[in-house]
């Protein structure tokens, strides 16, 4: 479950949960997939006021992105060192109307000159509901993770998880940030957030266009208000992550992105 350290993980996922038609698409994915044991070795992080994971290896062209994702970037730029592309998602209401005023984020990729992934960047926004702590966590464990080929899905044991003492955010402090949710649903212990973002896509595969909509549900814990997991789907890719897995030692598995 989750997101490359999240950012490795929701790249192999990102595969998995795609209909893999191309044999070298499947394979470059599969040989980043492959990079995440040795973390380290062939990634590195940077948290700033934005999350970036460096590929130092990449595998991964920018073809290899489209083909999985079925969703071209909303903005395409020449760099001095190759190229990047942004994403951006921007909350919408239940009419499918942007919100005002505006509440958005983007993920960039950027690419070298060969035209291969080096740089996966996750703006400020986006770590209100994926913290950097546990974002990076939950990275590092896809090397760990187990492949589920029926699914398409990546799962890790929780037992094998990086732990980490990091806080988890307030309920109060996400909702400052992201507004309002489009519906509360009460659970025994929890309360889900259900909000809304569409990606302002360049162009979309046919067959394809319910993927421009990002459905994000937050679970925040009653007792202390803290948000313990989270789920959504960002350009194709869904990716599920409970917070709680990286805080206590459980006997479970993680579910896949």
């Amino acid at each position: 479950m989750k997101t490359f350290t999240r950012i490795l993980r929701w790249l192999l996922a990102f595969t998995l949960l795609s209909t893999m038609t191309g044999c070298l698409h499947w394979l470059h994915a599969y040989q980043t997939y492959l990079q995440m044991d040795e973390f380290d070795r062939y990634f590195s992080v940077v948290s700033k006021d934005d999350f970036t994971v460096h590929f130092k290896k990449p595998k991964l062209f920018s073809e290899d992105f489209v083909s999985l994702a079925k969703l071209h970037a909303s903005s395409e730029e020449q760099t001095a060192d190759g190229k990047r592309w942004r994403y951006w998602f921007r909350k919408i209401d239940k009419e499918g109307k942007q919100v005002a005023p505006e509440v958005s984020f983007y993920l960039d990729l950027a690419f070298n000159k060969e035209d291969k992934i080096t740089d996966w960047t996750f703006s400020n926004l986006f770590l209100q509901i994926a913290p950097p702590e546990f974002l990076e966590a939950s990275f590092r464990s896809l090397g760990g993770a187990e492949i589920n080929e029926e699914k398409k899905q990546l799962k890790a044991k929780a037992d094998q998880l990086e732990k980490i003492a990091a806080l988890l955010p307030k309920k109060s402090q996400v909702v400052k940030q992201l507004g309002e949710p489009l519906e509360i649903t009460q659970e025994d212990k929890q309360e889900v957030y259900l909000y809304h973002f569409r990606l302002e896509a360049k162009e979309i595969e046919e067959g394809y266009e319910d993927r421009a909509l990002s459905e994000v549900r937050l679970m925040f814990d009653k007792e202390t208000a803290e948000m313990v997991k989270m789920s959504g789907r960002f350009a194709g890719l869904k990716i599920s992550i409970n917070y709680r897995d990286y805080q206590e030692d459980k006997d479970k598995t993680v579910a896949g992105l």
